[in-house]
């Protein structure tokens, strides 16, 4: 239940166990070695299970009889798991549960680091949460495609609708406003036509039944947001006739059930026929306390009533789309059952990633459903949508004002020239720029390594990798130089700001072979720019005192250069902002 699974013996521990437990033990796993086992049992067991190459974790339990010294049964225990230690270097993680055990018993379990608990239920949860924290820092160590991008005029397009939505003071984009924003960003859409009345509907719909077998007609109305509530949809009409006098039909009842209301007319698009297609919903929505929420789950008009929903705070890569499918109850239909084939679950997380790239860039954006949407073998496509908006204040450079997570900064991208005359791409680094590190390293000298991190470094590990391009970008910012042309980096920049957000902590390493070209000159000042935007007081750093170089370029830059009082060799430098 906690997302474990039971290690599968190997037929050497089998045969281990064989050799020193009874021959009613349970021959598998969970290993029973009987309820009069001794300490040396125990120890036996313990050590056979922590050598098998499968254990993961190991937990031992014991409830106690008038057979067995439960304390002697803890000892041996002790003992098995510190010469397993000692011989492996491995600390495996073990968890004991010693019914009724006394305080000397969990003392010293406590003291040989094994965590002691009073049942098998508390033990398991116990252990949920080494596989959470596994699985986190699994996550947190890969390295993500790029994220879903739009194109310029796109995003233009679509800012321009919102921002006429938002001026005239309405929430609701209209279903055209709607396709004109989706469509931005890919998002697979049914096509969508206007009517003003039953005769227009007839002569739309005789065009689309031309290529359709069926039309949906649906009320067209910014104040009335769930159709149905005025019985204001209706589907698989097959003639122009028929369209035309339900058209009618669905606009006279929406005048007499909200007078109020705004009618602009009928909006008509083709049936889609997917019949083992399964419905989903997907939006965005906008929480109290951590902003926009990506949701996802089982669709269809009965979402309310079948509650099988998940939510996820953007940015989302792959990994994180994926995870969030994974936590509904429909995600099991979408791996395909009987005759009905498994849905294309990546076209599903492109539709999610796309999403969080939406809230990253249109923050005016406060809520979207996507619902149903049809999702099938050969991709998915969405029936209905709506989109609401509001104004939005304190928006950062390149930041959503809401977001609990900081997405991928596009407003520090931009190209400079260096004085040698060198186009040079700048930006924000990337998950998957670990590649470009890689093949940058190769070009820095063992010196200018030192230089960098204050230690002998001959080629910097995957870990020390993973942290430079794995950032969160509220508290950190690493800037890349690229070369315009080929996309080989040049060089890179990182500002680390302290927890109060007052001042940051600066460091640069430059290509070896590409010194005295004004690269490192335009990365400080790009990195200035940023720590100024981020309302930063001051930028610090740490200098060699034989990288008179940098020194140099940090005193022209208005740095104020000072003795580290606890090494000669270093110097401290520091920049008023």
């Amino acid at each position: 239940d906690v997302g474990a699974a039971l290690a599968t013996l190997a037929p050497q521990t089998l045969a281990r166990l064989d050799a020193t437990l009874p021959a009613t033990w349970s021959r598998g796993n969970p290993v029973d070695i009987i309820g009069d086992a001794d300490a040396a049992r125990y120890e036996a067991a313990v050590a056979a299970a922590l050598d098998d190459p499968a254990t993961d974790a190991l937990m031992v339990m014991n409830c106690p009889t008038a057979l067995v010294d439960v304390k002697a049964a803890a000892s041996g225990v002790v003992r098995s798991v510190e010469a397993h230690r000692l011989a492996s270097g491995r600390r495996t993680p073990v968890l004991a549960v010693w019914l009724g055990a006394d305080a000397d018993t969990t003392r010293q379990f406590a003291a040989a680091g094994i965590p002691a608990y009073a049942s098998e239920a508390e033990a398991a949860r116990g252990l949920s949460h080494l596989i959470a924290y596994r699985r986190g820092q699994d996550r947190l160590m890969t390295s993500p495609g790029p994220g879903a991008a739009v194109a310029q005029a796109g995003l233009a397009g679509a800012q321009a609708v919102i921002r006429k939505a938002v001026d005239a003071g309405r929430r609701w984009l209209d279903p055209f406003e709607v396709q004109a924003v989706l469509s931005a960003y890919d998002v697979p859409l049914v096509p969508l036509y206007r009517a003003r009345d039953g005769a227009e509907a007839g002569t739309v719909a005789a065009g689309l039944l031309a290529s359709h077998a069926a039309v949906a007609v649906k009320i067209l109305s910014a104040d009335i947001q769930h159709k149905s509530d005025v019985d204001g949809v209706r589907l698989g009409l097959t003639t122009p006739e028929s369209v035309s006098d339900e058209a009618e039909r669905i606009l006279l009842r929406a005048r007499q059930l909200r007078p109020q209301a705004r009618i602009d007319g009928v909006s008509l698009q083709p049936m889609i026929h997917r019949p083992k297609a399964i419905e989903l919903i997907a939006g965005l929505g906008d929480d109290a306390t951590f902003g926009p929420v990506i949701l996802f789950g089982a669709g269809g008009v009965a979402v309310e009533v079948m509650r099988d929903t998940a939510l996820a705070l953007p940015p989302l890569d792959r990994a994180g789309a994926r995870d969030l499918i994974g936590l509904t109850r429909v995600s099991r239909l979408m791996a395909g059952y009987r005759n009905v084939p498994a849905v294309d679950g990546r076209a599903v997380e492109d539709l999610l990633i796309r999403l969080s790239r939406l809230a990253a860039d249109l923050p005016e954006v406060c809520e979207i459903d996507l619902n149903p949407l049809l999702a099938d073998s050969s991709g998915l496509i969405v029936l209905d949508a709506r989109v609401a908006v509001a104004a939005t204040a304190g928006a950062a450079a390149g930041a959503h004002p809401r977001f609990a997570i900081r997405p991928y900064p596009v407003a520090y991208e931009g190209l400079e020239t260096a004085r040698s005359g060198r186009v040079v791409r700048i930006r924000p680094v990337r998950p998957e720029d670990d590649g470009l590190y890689n093949d940058f390293f190769r070009y820095v000298a063992p010196q200018d390594l030192r230089q960098r991190f204050f230690a002998a470094v001959k080629t910097p590990t995957p870990g020390i990798v993973a942290k430079l391009t794995l950032i969160d970008y509220a508290r950190s910012m690493v800037l890349v130089a690229l070369d315009a042309d080929r996309d080989d980096m040049l060089g890179a920049v990182r500002l680390h700001a302290d927890p109060d957000h007052q001042t940051g902590e600066f460091a640069i390493l430059v290509r070896s072979d590409l010194k005295a070209q004004g690269i490192g000159w335009v990365l400080m000042r790009r990195i200035l720019d940023f720590a100024r935007a981020e309302g930063l007081s001051s930028v610090h750093g740490q200098v060699l005192r034989a990288n008179a170089a940098m020194l140099d370029m940090c005193r022209d830059l208005g740095f104020a250069v000072s003795n580290d009082p606890t090494d000669r060799s270093v110097a401290l430098v520091r920049l008023a902002l």
